[in-house]
């Protein structure tokens, strides 16, 4: 198990991947972001790929950091908030800067968590916190393990109580997480990140 205090000197980005109940999750985990967290946050959320999403208008006033929507090669900065736009992959590549792909679906979703992950995992190795909430598809399973294989640290939402559970099953399935908690939990270990309680 991995001490808390531990993540603070070691945690440079985080990356989320939610589908059905992710809004309900967000609305607990984004208010808990402290204003002084320097790592960047990124965000893949199973929406309809046929219309423009409005997260950033629902999640911008509830959240101490700026929440934008991912720009195609904006480079990224620290204490940001990145939303994968609708219909579109969002990747981390070198530099670090965000990429955009409208590559085929994967597990019938565009954007992936698993794209996210995988290519996040690939930037950031062992300084990566990765986080699958509520879903129901598999989706985020191989990214999480992935993360979890390049040395980074995980959490899966504990799917006692959670709005869907087949996500979190598949992610628990894949992988040996760091750390299986409720909401609350996980707002906890965002905020020790900057130190909180």
């Amino acid at each position: 198990m991995i001490a808390l205090e531990f993540l603070q000197q070691r945690i440079r980005a985080i990356v989320i991947g939610a589908s059905a109940g992710g809004v309900e999750a967000l609305s607990v985990l984004l208010p808990a972001l402290p204003a002084a967290l320097q790592a960047p946050v990124f965000i893949v959320l199973h929406l309809p790929r046929d219309r423009s999403s409005l997260l950033v208008e629902i999640f911008g006033p509830r959240c101490a950091l700026r929440v934008r929507e991912a720009e195609d090669k904006e480079p990224i900065k620290p204490g940001t908030v990145y939303f994968a736009p609708a219909d579109y992959h969002l990747l981390i590549d070198r530099g670090p800067a965000i990429a955009l792909s409208a590559d085929a679906l994967v597990h019938y979703s565009r954007p992936s968590i698993d794209v996210l992950f995988e290519s996040a995992a690939d930037v950031y190795g062992e300084h990566l916190l990765g986080i699958i909430l509520s879903g129901a598809n598999e989706d985020g399973a191989e990214g999480l393990a992935t993360v979890h294989r390049m040395g980074g640290v995980t959490v899966v939402q504990n799917p006692e109580g959670a709005p869907a559970t087949y996500m979190l099953e598949s992610a628990l399935a894949r992988t040996n997480v760091d750390f299986v908690t409720s909401l609350e939990g996980i707002a906890a270990i965002l905020r020790a990140l900057c130190g909180g309680e």
